[in-house]
This record gives structure tokens, sequence and C-alpha cells, in this order.
């Protein structure tokens, strides 16, 4: 498994591999002959992690609390409201 993008470089005999490590964007030059193995490594890594996340989402969706549902309040009173009398 390999992190990172690969981008085609002018010429066609080398590829742009570029990973962030360590806070920092690195770049290696990768020759054409290696491309078809670093492309396969790049997507199973990409899986991985699709599928890690698919994991934690079905662990914290069965871990959840349940939600209590809300209290009922009082009931109203049949009364009216009393309406304001100041003038306007």
């Amino acid at each position: 498994m390999q992190r990172g993008t690969l981008s085609p470089m002018r010429g066609g005999r080398y590829f742009n591999h570029q990973v962030w490590e360590k806070g920092r964007n690195r770049v290696r030059y990768v020759p054409a002959n290696q491309v078809t193995a670093l492309r396969k490594a790049i997507d199973s890594y990409r899986r991985f992690r699709l599928l890690v996340e698919s994991y934690a989402n079905l662990i914290i969706a069965g871990t959840r609390l349940p939600v209590a549902p809300p209290k009922a309040s009082r009931p109203h009173s049949a009364r009216p409201r009393p309406t304001s009398t100041a003038p306007p």
C-alpha cells in the first residue's frame, strides 16, 4: 500500500509520485515501467481507507447511546390567554 497521487511528467519517461509525510509534501520520480505496480498500491490504500471508515461508522452506530424521547410538557389549561388592553 502506498499513499499519495501519481501524475505523468512531460516526456512520458517518469511519473511524479507526491506524498504528504511529516507535515511536508514529498515528491519522488518513478520510472514508467514501475507505474502499474505503484498505481495498484495507491488504489489498495484508498480502498483500505474506505473500508476503515465504513468499519468505524458501523462501530460508532452500534455503540451510540439511544436518545431518550423528550419529556411531555404539562397539559395546558383550557382558559384563554389574557390579551393586552394597552392602547396602540
